[in-house]
C-alpha cells in the first residue's frame, strides 16, 4: 500500500483493491500460487464492482502495479509447471 510523499497512512482511505493487491504481492513473494490465484479473482471483482450493468465490458487497463503482479504470478506458475515435469 503506497502513500504519497509526506502523506500519513490512513486505513480508512485505502481502497479494497489496494489491500488485495498488497496481499497478492505477499502471496507471490511466498510463491503460494493457489492463494495468489484466489486473490487475483478477488482483485478483479473489487476493481470492477459498481460498474456498468450485466452487459458491462471493462475497457480500462489494469494499473502498472497490478500488471507487474500478474506477470510475476505467471512466471511462478511456469516455474511450478516446469518442476512437475
Amino acid at each position: 500500500m503506497k502513500k504519497a510523499a509526506g502523506e500519513e497512512f490512513d486505513a480508512k482511505r485505502v481502497r479494497l483493491s489496494d489491500r488485495i493487491l498488497y496481499a497478492l504481492e505477499l502471496a507471490i513473494e511466498q510463491e503460494d500460487v493457489s492463494i495468489a490465484e484466489a486473490l487475483v479473482r478477488a482483485l478483479e471483482l473489487a476493481m470492477t464492482r459498481n460498474t456498468g450493468g450485466g452487459e458491462f465490458v471493462e475497457r480500462r487497463d489494469y494499473p502498472k502495479e497490478v500488471e507487474e503482479a500478474m506477470d510475476r504470478l505467471r512466471d511462478i506458475k511456469k516455474q511450478v509447471a516446469a518442476m512437475r515435469r
